[in-house]
């Protein structure tokens, strides 16, 4: 295509002349690369600008996290702190207020301490609530949230069971394999109802024919579990900590909950701190449902 070309001195204007005469060399030079075809570059670039974008994971249900000192009714801190009742007026407040934990965002973690002793025995209670975010675009808050789940899981000994197929029955949950006799636990630590050296305190049932050994629970959240320890701490004081960990969504709740006696009381019962504890997951998985 031929363009006229102007020459100075007949637009009255060297400077609009200039502007002109840029004008006409760009758009010719436009035409000229329409004529001649696209640069490969060019299409490399329309190529790549038209593809889809890669698929973002989707964000976890939870994006803040609730208040845990106030998140346990009294009613049941009377029942799982039950030297709190004859405490003086003050150290009961105090006990059924609780300690908050020190978090540096409370929209990812928070947590609250309970305690009341008594001279035959001493109960602490925790919560630990964290809210897991995945800063991977392909891998989802839940997903990220599951991986940290299981480490915990198997942290404490207990085996993650194969994932069934959807269509599958549902099938009881895993027990921990059988320990020979007198052989300590693979997995060096604690058992449900025994001490470091795999061996049941005096008049404690052995776990493996009560049912209470560390194992996954069912109905509790997305997935959750159940960890026991028995101790002996100094020469004849019992020490048992109940753990429950469920996962619902992007969330994580650890209850702790530790009874300890001490002179010749008898150790801590592992069905009442398990039922206790349990209850109280309950309640909490219950409180995010809302």
């Amino acid at each position: 295509m031929q363009r006229k070309r102007y020459a100075p001195g007949r637009t009255g204007s060297a400077a609009r002349t200039a502007v002109v005469l840029a004008l006409g060399l760009g758009l010719g030079a436009g035409l000229t690369a329409c004529s001649s075809g696209t640069p490969a570059e060019d299409v490399a670039v329309d190529a790549k600008a038209g593809q889809a974008a890669a698929p973002v994971a989707p964000p976890g249900r939870y994006r803040t996290l609730f208040e845990p000192c106030g998140a346990v009714p009294q009613a049941t801190l009377k029942d799982l702190l039950p030297g709190a009742a004859a405490l003086p007026d003050p150290e009961r407040e105090q006990a059924y207020r609780g300690s908050a934990a020190v978090t540096y965002d409370t929209d990812r973690r928070v947590g609250c301490t309970w305690k009341a002793d008594t001279p035959d025995a001493s109960h602490r209670l925790s919560l630990d609530i964290e809210r897991v975010v995945s800063y991977d675009a392909a891998v989802s808050d839940d997903d990220r949230a599951q991986e940290v789940y299981v480490r915990k899981q198997l942290a404490a000994g207990i085996p993650v069971p194969a994932t069934a197929p959807p269509t599958a029955p549902p099938t009881a949950p895993p027990t921990a394999s059988p320990t020979p006799t007198g052989s300590p636990s693979t997995t060096g630590k604690p058992t449900a109802a025994g001490t470091a050296s795999g061996k049941p305190p005096t008049g404690s049932p052995d776990p493996a024919t009560t049912g209470l050994e560390p194992r996954v629970l069912d109905g509790l959240g997305d997935v959750a579990y159940v960890d026991d320890v028995l101790s002996t701490v100094g020469a004849s004081s019992h020490q048992r900590a109940v753990s429950v960990v469920f996962r619902t969504s992007n969330v994580i709740v650890t209850v702790s909950y530790r009874e300890q006696t001490t002179g010749s009381a008898d150790a801590p019962d592992s069905a009442e701190l398990q039922e206790k504890a349990r209850n109280l997951a309950r309640q909490l998985a219950e409180r995010l449902e809302e």
